[in-house]
């Protein structure tokens, strides 16, 4: 077991060291700011791609998957870097949204109303993706808008969900970082990856995590952790973001990057991992 829990705090050590290196040399990060003119809405987007396979993809011989990625209420959009560089050092073009603003009303639960009274902050968090793939595809034309990743905390999980759900046509893979409302999606042509917290303050609605048939028929991986629900982002432990880039990064090498693969669902990542740090 001990060499078991050294192997991982290895595992998790190398690839910190790896993205650290990355984000500060090999990986460009802008901050976009757009106006949905339409909605007269500002959508604040935090750009981040590797260098040499933008340049590849200028030049025509690439193709950027696009990942999507939506913050969890209250929380930074810039905020969700140590996902960021993962999908960034793996060639991907990454879009990190800003989903909330000051000026919108808080976020509300009403029992009884679909997903707790959250259809609009849901179809808002939509619109803003929607909105934001149009605006790169005049930025980023060398990139396939037609597989997408989706990632999202908390909130910004159940709107990666919600939009997956709508948009099957446009959604390769979903990863979420403890969505707690809309249920996931069940198709066995989508990827999904969930870290799952382990917080008495934030508790899964029922009737959102599949069952455990349901998940492997669709291949679904579910990450059991004793992580708290608001360490699933930047201001979390190292211990814990590094062990949730371990795993994601173990998920992306399972497909390739352009043309996704089927899902394997023989070799599901169904795991529980203990509390930091990892000895």
């Amino acid at each position: 077991m001990k060499k078991a829990f050294a192997g991982l705090a290895c595992v998790c050590a190398l690839v910190g060291c790896v993205y650290f290196a990355a984000s500060r040399w090999a990986i460009r990060h802008e901050t976009l700011n757009f106006l949905d003119a339409t909605r007269q809405r500002p959508v604040a987007v935090d750009l981040a791609v590797r260098r040499d396979y933008e340049m590849k993809a200028n030049e025509g011989y690439w193709k950027l998957p696009v990942a999507v990625i939506s913050n969890g209420n209250t929380v930074k959009n810039t905020e969700y870097s140590f996902l960021a560089n993962v999908l960034a050092a793996r060639g991907y073009l990454v879009a990190s949204v800003q989903q909330d603003l000051p000026t919108d009303p808080p976020l509300m639960t009403r029992i009884g109303l679909p997903y707790v009274g959250r259809q609009g902050v849901y179809e808002r968090g939509e619109a803003n993706i929607l909105f934001v793939l149009g605006q790169l595809k005049k930025l980023q034309p060398n990139a396939d808008y037609g597989h997408l990743t989706l990632v999202g905390h908390s909130n910004g999980g159940d709107i990666s969900m919600f939009c997956a759900k709508l948009h099957p046509e446009l959604v390769s893979k979903v990863i979420t970082l403890d969505n707690l409302r809309v249920p996931f999606v069940l198709n066995d042509k989508l990827k999904i990856l969930s870290f799952r917290s382990k917080d008495p303050n934030f508790r899964t609605d029922p009737g959102v995590l599949p069952t455990a048939q349901e998940a492997k028929t669709d291949g679904i991986d579910i990450v059991n952790t004793k992580f708290q629900h608001t360490d699933m982002s930047d201001r979390g432990p190292e211990a814990v973001k590094e062990t949730i880039q371990a795993t994601l990064d173990h998920f992306l090498s399972d497909s390739a990057t352009s043309e996704l693969a089927p899902a394997n669902t023989d070799e599901l990542i169904v795991t529980s991992l203990g509390p930091p740090p990892y000895p």
